[in-house]
């Protein structure tokens, strides 16, 4: 999966709510329950990265929650600078613009760190990423970051 380009200094798409979920940053004592459901619903090395995002103030996550419940997750500046991801929501809340909340917040989050540029690395929904950011493919990318850092056991 190839990266993708957004121009931040153009985004067009604003924060909206979601009746029923409340999308914010995560506490840091909410940390060790959110990194335990990222690892439980998705992947142990997606936690990985969310716990990462607790370097920084204010942390550089967003979770969904319905009714104090965890149903969805993004984070930028995880894993390298100016990144997006990863970011997922549980299947059963996919469809009602959780995630699509999620990434547009996340953007305007790495444009207050000051990028005008943020990068979706490893792009799955390619379409989804250029509609609603109006992001492009960033050529030669397919490789990105992950398989050249794989450590190898």
């Amino acid at each position: 999966m190839a990266d993708v380009l957004v121009k931040l200094y153009s985004l067009k798409e604003v924060p909206q709510e979601i009746g029923g979920v409340e999308i914010r940053r995560p506490l840091p004592h909410e940390k060790g329950i959110l990194k335990g459901w990222v690892a439980e619903n998705f992947f142990p090395e997606w936690a990985e990265e969310f716990e990462t995002t607790f370097k920084s103030f204010p942390v550089t996550a967003f979770t969904a929650l319905r009714e104090g419940m965890p149903v969805g997750f993004a984070c930028y500046e995880a894993t390298s600078r100016g990144f997006f991801g990863p970011t997922a929501v549980l299947p059963e809340e996919r469809g009602k613009g959780i995630g699509k909340q999620l990434l547009i917040r996340s953007m305007y989050g790495l444009r207050e760190l000051g990028y005008e540029y943020g990068i979706i690395g490893g792009a799955g929904p390619v379409d989804f990423y250029v509609k609603t950011l109006g992001g492009f493919l960033i050529p030669g990318s397919e490789q990105g970051i992950y398989p050249a850092r794989k450590i190898r056991t």
